[in-house]
């Protein structure tokens, strides 16, 4: 998508809750030489981050963000005079821990797992699971706070894993002024998500985007 928009030097890229692996940033860095920003609601995941990005020797590459508030995406996040090229994210799923917490019993119930394991060590899992008001929730926030944003990126893009959360996203990002939205499925093994991106620039200023 970068490539198609005649992005393709100095690309940097915002990951929204990169937690603790920042799998993304250390993809992007090593494939395509991307600069990154990565963000996380987690301390301790972004101390184990910082421990890979060290030993990597990635400093120069990636940069940890602590998002403070725990209610915002972007806000707190971009600094006014940064432009990104591109920002990253994969939502929480559930709408609390409890309700995580039985969705994933319920389906290993279904598979015939043992779940004891599972329900003993779920509270310590990583909260980027659940956000209050959960997936649809959390992206409705996410399209509202970049339309603050609309021209220090160029694309802002999520994973989106209930395709019915499809048809509110366009007409949210109608109402704030997207120009352009696209939807890119994907599909790995049995799992099908999509990919949303959507941008707020006018031609003219995509043309002119460096």
């Amino acid at each position: 998508m970068l490539k198609t928009s005649g992005i393709s030097k100095n690309v940097h890229v915002l990951d929204v809750g990169t937690g603790a692996t920042c799998i993304y940033p250390l993809l992007g860095t090593a494939i395509y030489q991307w600069q990154f920003l990565a963000s996380d609601v987690d301390k301790q995941s972004l101390k184990n981050a910082q421990r890979i990005i060290d030993k990597n020797h990635l400093s120069d590459k990636i940069k940890l963000i602590y998002q403070e508030d725990k209610s915002h995406i972007l806000k707190g996040i971009f600094n006014t005079s940064e432009k990104l090229s591109a920002t990253m994210c994969n939502p929480p799923f559930f709408k609390s821990e409890a309700d995580a917490l039985e969705h994933t019993t319920r389906k290993l119930t279904g598979l015939g797992i043992d779940t004891d394991a599972i329900v003993r060590n779920f509270s310590g899992t990583s909260n980027e699971l659940w956000y209050q008001g959960g997936e649809k929730a959390f992206l409705h926030n996410y399209l509202y706070e970049s339309s603050l944003y609309k021209e220090q990126c160029f694309w802002f893009t999520s994973l989106v894993s209930n395709k019915d959360h499809i048809k509110s996203m366009k007409l949210s990002l109608k109402k704030l002024g997207a120009t352009k939205v696209k939807v890119v499925p994907m599909k790995q093994g049995n799992k099908i998500s999509r990919i949303v991106a959507w941008t707020f620039l006018t031609e003219a200023q995509q043309n002119k985007w460096d």
